[in-house]
């Protein structure tokens, strides 16, 4: 989730697409091209149930993952990659507001993603869940530096109720689409106990949100970047209504 948006007035978002009338930031985006990845190790920890500091160790070793996945992306298009802060806390307070219920949101402002470790995380530590909150919350940090995000953040503000509702659907599922990107090459080291197939479905499965979407297409999203290896599968700004419900 994105918190805080602003006009930021990025390089190139003005540039339209003659296809679809949307800047071209959006449908076009240079991170489309960024190939196939590698599969890639990282080094990260299990957690210990009702441990904080072992949720924090782990959330920190994801986040050094995700940072070299998408340095390598960036590199990969000539495009310069900078890595988020990291806020990690118990408590409900970020730099950009009230962290919600989900756990975790961006804070394109300060380039900050913060993650809130909820009471669950430590009462049963469920690592894809728990990761998760880092993966999605990369996809945005990825938007925010390609232009995507204050490319949409401008439609948005210029847009009515219900246009409003689609282009949060798009932004919120193509960060899904790069978290399965991610995974696919990181899955292995996560180790996450579970098959994807299981992910997939119990993502399918979680309740409704008006910000992100109906749960069967954040799955089929977060599905296609995982099976598609690339985020070339992740334009979300063309695709048909009922993929982005």
């Amino acid at each position: 989730m994105v918190t805080g948006l602003a006009l930021s007035g990025t390089a190139g978002a003005e540039t339209t697409s003659a296809t679809t009338g949307l800047p071209a930031v959006l449908t076009k985006n240079k991170i489309y091209r960024s190939g196939t990845p590698s599969p890639q190790s990282c080094a990260i920890p299990e957690i210990r149930a009702g441990s904080v500091a072992s949720v924090k160790v782990f959330h920190r070793a994801m986040a050094r993952c995700a940072d070299r996945f998408w340095a390598t992306r960036f590199r990969a298009i000539g495009l310069r990659y900078t890595p988020p802060k990291l806020a990690i806390t118990t408590g409900s307070n970020s730099v950009c507001g009230k962290i919600t219920s989900n756990g975790a949101q961006y804070c394109p402002v300060q380039r900050t993603i913060a993650i809130r470790i909820m009471k669950r995380d430590l009462r049963d530590p469920f690592k894809m869940n728990i990761a998760h909150s880092v993966a999605h919350e990369w996809g945005h940090h990825v938007q925010e530096l390609t232009g995507i995000l204050d490319a949409q953040n401008k439609l948005y503000w210029r847009a009515g109720r219900t246009a409003r509702t689609t282009l949060s659907h798009r932004l919120e599922m193509q960060a899904e689409c790069f978290a399965g990107v991610f995974y696919r090459a990181t899955l292995d080291s996560v180790d996450p106990g579970i098959t994807w197939s299981q992910w997939v479905n119990a993502v399918r499965q979680a309740g409704e949100s008006k910000i992100h979407g109906k749960p069967r297409n954040l799955a089929y999203w977060q599905d296609r970047g995982y099976d598609g290896a690339s985020a070339r599968y992740c334009n979300t700004w063309t695709a048909p209504g009922a993929r982005v419900a």
